[in-house]
């Protein structure tokens, strides 16, 4: 089939604004459904729009691929903001696309990450022709991942999608002129090449590449807005919103993705208060990742976007789920379970009608040591076993040497390892806690939800507390499967040495502890750049630089059993 590309096509939105797309279709006169996808990347880039999907294909298979720069990026007009006009703007589109006289008024969405969000938010506007979604690896409510963790900045993932991905666009629409813009470019450059020194660089209201470059007030806007601002609301997909998508719904997340609770979250809410099918697959991935090949760890070639579980890739997938809503042909995709688990450690793909997964016992696991946890060589156990009277765990967190982000569900600057990465050089740290089962003598499934119940006390007027999920391996690499961390002050209003209970939200995952392998959980204070250091002195890095030390006391006894509940599958 001869495939038409048309460049630019104008799509005028409802206060006059006018966004530009590229529209790819058969090029043979007939009316076909459109998969639209809307991004802030550039349409003209492969990578982006391209990569994902194979884009051609869909357009072979009988569909309109329509390709859409958002409001205020590359050849569209507007100022950017994001997210904040994703929800209008998209409705405004999807109907555009529904009325083109080669569209049988059908309309799907498709995308990851931000190109996952603008389907979201376009749904909840409720667009009478939007039929189908797909949005991968993605956002809900930025104040729970996104722009911040249990009250905590997210800073690496801010400040690395500011700068590589924003930041360009926005000085070419801004330069006066060539030279201007060639001049501001090798200037971003170099920002960009020294970004681990800028990701020190104190208080962020303030932020020198940004400033010296004068261009994103958004930034400094959304670094003041502070987690608990109304504010967020205009940009993040609520709960009122997610009540109003009444569209069915694929979801895919990742194991190793900076949003995989969201993803999950979103999967989880639209089930309870929506009557339309919600689909949810969960690989060994990382952000934008669907390979086989993950940080230090290699899962299988049936893990990866090409050959999903041996049967299709991830385009044929796309093409089942959009044949069956929007042509009403029967792919026998409803007829499958709803949720594709990738379960590492055995790597195999698994089906279930639920998530989390019906068969899951929520075992806890207790820290216990002589009072020397300190790093993977003091005494810290993890068992099943309660806790009676045994001495506390100390630890000074210095917020001018944080613990290093080492892998994990990262997106920091490009080269930067993300994913399954050994921790032992962190394990060697004093400020990090180190609890360890003994050896398995039978493997040990684990997948779902996991969460850390940590008794502490500080001596700060504000300070943070990590924790990390650890598969340890018979010759002793130590690989995170996932990580989590809590403001203080995002639970408590004084917590100045006093015992104080803090939950720990590691998100979710799905491993199999083999034989001869061990569990181990990490306890610290910091995880940067992931995210922003805690001062300890009750101010933040948006408007503050002064830091002081604190004295952090981990109990684990009868009185303050502290412990990781995992989701064991019997």
């Amino acid at each position: 089939m001869e495939i038409l590309l048309e460049k630019n096509v104008p799509c005028e939105l409802r206060d006059g604004t006018v966004l530009f797309a590229d529209v790819y279709r058969p090029n043979d006169g007939n009316q076909y459904p459109v998969l639209l996808t809307r991004l802030p990347y550039n349409k003209n880039e492969r990578f982006y729009s391209h990569r994902y999907l194979d884009t051609n294909r869909l357009a072979a298979k009988g569909y309109i691929v329509i390709i859409q720069d958002v409001r205020g990026r590359y050849a569209s007009e507007g100022e950017f903001f994001p997210f904040k006009f994703e929800g209008q703007d998209g409705f405004d589109t999807v109907e555009w696309a529904a009325g083109l006289p080669y569209s049988d008024g059908n309309v799907g969405m498709f995308g990851l990450s931000y190109y996952g969000y603008t389907q979201l938010l376009a749904a909840a506007e409720n667009p009478p022709h939007l039929k189908a979604i797909f949005p991968a690896q993605t956002l809900s409510d930025l104040r729970e991942g996104g722009f911040f963790r249990k009250g905590v900045n997210e800073l690496g993932l801010n400040i690395t999608w500011a700068l590589e991905s924003i930041a360009g666009d926005e000085l070419k629409r801004t330069a006066a002129d060539s030279k201007v813009y060639e001049e501001k470019m090798r200037e971003l450059a170099g920002y960009i090449d020294s970004i681990e020194e800028w990701y020190k660089a104190a208080p962020l209201k303030e932020w020198p590449p940004l400033k010296k470059l004068g261009i994103l007030d958004y930034f400094f806007e959304m670094a003041e807005w502070g987690p608990e601002s109304n504010a967020w609301e205009q940009v993040s997909l609520t709960d009122e919103k997610l009540k109003n998508i009444k569209v069915p719904a694929y979801h895919i997340a990742g194991w190793y993705d900076c949003f995989t609770g969201p993803s999950i979250s979103n999967f989880i809410k639209l089930n309870q208060c929506s009557d339309q099918t919600q689909m949810l697959m969960i690989g060994p991935w990382a952000h934008g990742d669907f390979g086989f090949s993950i940080g230090e760890r290699r899962f299988g070639l049936h893990a990866s976007e090409n050959w999903l579980n041996y049967r299709e890739d991830l385009t044929n997938l796309h093409l089942r789920w959009f044949d069956h809503w929007l042509k009403g042909i029967d792919t026998g995709i409803l007829s499958e379970k709803p949720v594709k688990v990738f379960v590492m450690g055995e790597n195999k793909w698994r089906e279930e009608e639920t998530w989390p997964l019906a068969n899951t016992s929520y075992v806890p696991y207790y820290f216990h040591s002589e009072g020397d946890a300190n790093t993977r060589f003091g005494s810290g156990v993890l068992s099943s076993k309660l806790p009676k009277r045994e001495p506390s765990d100390l630890f000074i967190y210095d917020p001018k040497s944080p613990v290093p982000t080492t892998g994990g569900g990262t997106l920091l600057h490009t080269g930067s390892l993300v994913g399954p990465v050994d921790q032992r050089h962190v394990e060697e740290r004093e400020d990090v806690l180190v609890y360890t089962s003994p050896v398995l003598e039978e493997k040990l499934e684990v997948s779902g939800p996991i969460k850390v119940m940590l008794y502490a006390k500080t001596d700060g007027v504000d300070t943070d507390f990590t924790a990390k999920l650890v598969d340890v391996l018979p010759d002793g690499t130590a690989f995170i499967l996932t990580d989590g961390i809590v403001r203080a002050s995002d639970c408590y209003d004084s917590i100045a040495n006093k015992v104080q209970a803090y939950e720990i939200d590691l998100w979710a995952t799905s491993n199999v502890f083999l034989p001869g392998h061990q569990i181990r959980v990490e306890i610290s204070s910091s995880n940067f750049p992931r995210f922003d250091v805690n001062l300890n002195t009750g101010g933040t890095v948006v408007a503050d630089r002064d830091s002081r030390i604190a004295r952090q006391t981990i109990f684990h006894d009868e009185t303050y059993p502290s412990h990781i509940l995992l989701p064991v599958i019997r």
